[in-house]
């Protein structure tokens, strides 16, 4: 018979250890999707059934955000669980680039490679050079998609002659199309679905992580024919309405291969719209700004989960969280080991799987954005924020109104003082409240001094932190 010395040990060791389960995880990443771009977030004049299905059967979280409103840097934290300045990666990374992610570094691929699984990335790329970066260098097995955002491209409408070289469709390590056209853009959402559900299709008898970055909706714009038009509503609805159907093809594919009860399926985006192309730009409803700002439209995005039987159906949380979280909440899932290195997101699962009294582990959230400077602090909780000097590009007070995919400029604006803004009372930072909470800036500021020190922040002069680490360099 046990002693009760070794039950009460027993038991703490269930209570501390996590529970190791290998579900199949589905990633569908959006590039330029506005967070009112779904109709579960209050899309307006068009239908998106598929993703207002998959938070029907799974979590919503309306306080979710990326690291930093750019396509490289967000895509960086995504699969590291890193500040992309950690990782020396700012910005959106242009064809000529010769850095990108380090061999060093580990992403979710690398990861679930711990436990046998299966790996794919389709669709953009955008984390380095080519070949030398490319996702068969960072854990993945398969590869199918453009190494850069399909903008950089000379069939582009602002793009000048010579900006550009051709771009490519590259197939695991080798170009299997040395130029896409503006036809083959038409094809990129379709032939991203159907590479992805073949990957599905081949390892359904073994665990496997799929990663779907879709192109879309980032300009410039380009739709199927069997969507063109369908929506009545103009070009961005009617390429919308074809990756909701893409959605609905990978959770078709999940439930015919018997996969639909063990797969997490996350679907967000990579930052806020791009609201200076207009018609072509999606929507951040009630957030302030868009894309290329650390205000609440360039940062927070749509945020759905679904894990039968793990992650409660038909709920939302306004709990905060990050995409650099998400690395460690799967590895928590799994009990894979973390990387020895330094990172920076945190386990949320109590908050995925939607226990009582779950709390976000953060202190705070540094928002990064140009060349490592420090703009923004929040609370862990998501209540206060507070938006340190800087200058930023602004679309409120722009009266041009931009049209067939030909942007209009922002007006530039400066924060010259700090501000602070309670979220849980104003979502669309319309109200300065610094002068009635001199404590909350006071603590934020203390944040703000930590993060510098690790991390560095050009706009004090500091361009790097004690926990900064060198990119991988084509030519070191």
């Amino acid at each position: 018979m046990f002693s009760r010395a070794a039950c009460l040990l027993s038991y703490l060791f269930v209570l501390t250890s996590s529970f190791a389960a290998t579900p199949n995880i589905v990633i569908i990443f959006m590039d330029d999707m506005g967070y009112a771009d779904v109709g579960c977030f209050g899309a307006q004049g068009y239908q998106t059934p598929n993703i207002d299905a998959l938070a029907a059967q799974g979590r919503k979280f309306t306080n979710f955000h990326v690291a930093q409103p750019v396509c490289s840097a967000s895509r960086t934290a995504l699969l590291t669980g890193c500040y992309p300045n950690r990782l020396g990666m700012h910005g959106a990374l242009g064809p000529s680039a010769k850095h990108g992610i380090h061999d060093d570094e580990m992403t979710i691929a690398e990861l679930v490679k711990q436990k046998g699984y299966a790996t794919a990335a389709v669709g953009k790329w955008h984390l380095g050079h080519l070949p030398r970066f490319l996702p068969l260098k960072h854990g993945f097995d398969e590869y199918y998609g453009i190494p850069y955002s399909n903008d950089m491209w000379p069939y582009h409408p602002q793009a000048k002659p010579g900006t550009y070289p051709k771009l490519p469709m590259v197939e695991n390590d080798r170009v299997v199309d040395e130029e896409i056209t503006p036809e083959d853009q038409t094809r990129l959402t379709t032939d991203y679905t159907t590479r992805s559900v073949r990957f599905i299709e081949k390892n359904k008898e073994k665990p496997f992580f799929l990663y779907l970055a879709h192109s879309m909706v980032h300009v410039p714009l380009f739709v199927s024919d069997k969507f063109k038009g369908k929506s009545g509503k103009g070009l961005f609805a009617d390429v919308m309405m074809e990756v909701d159907w893409s959605v609905g093809e990978i959770m078709a594919a999940l439930k015919k291969n018997g996969l639909e009860d063990n797969t997490w399926v996350i679907f967000t985006s990579d930052n806020g719209p791009w609201l200076s192309y207009g018609d072509h730009a999606g929507s951040a409803g009630p957030l302030r700004e868009g894309k290329g700002t650390c205000w609440e439209g360039g940062t927070r995005v749509t945020g759905i989960m679904k894990w039968p039987g793990k992650i409660p159906a038909g709920t939302t949380t306004d709990a905060m969280m990050m995409t650099i979280d998400l690395l460690p909440t799967i590895a928590h899932v799994m009990d894979a080991k973390l990387p020895a290195h330094k990172i920076d997101g945190l386990n949320c699962w109590p908050i995925v799987a939607g226990e009582n009294g779950a709390k976000n582990p953060h202190d705070f959230y540094a928002f990064y954005y140009e060349q490592n400077q420090l703009q923004a602090i929040t609370s862990g909780d998501g209540r206060w924020k507070l938006q340190l000097p800087h200058k930023y590009r602004a679309m409120q007070g722009v009266t041009d109104k931009a049209a067939n995919g030909i942007p209009v400029l922002y007006k530039q604006q400066t924060i010259d003082q700090p501000e602070l803004y309670d979220l849980y009372a104003d979502v669309s930072e319309s109200k300065n409240v610094a002068a009635e909470h001199p404590d909350i800036i006071a603590k934020l500021q203390q944040h703000a001094a930590t993060i510098r020190a690790e991390l560095g922040d050009s706009l004090m002069k500091q361009p790097k932190g004690a926990g900064t680490r060198e990119p991988g360099r084509v030519n070191p």
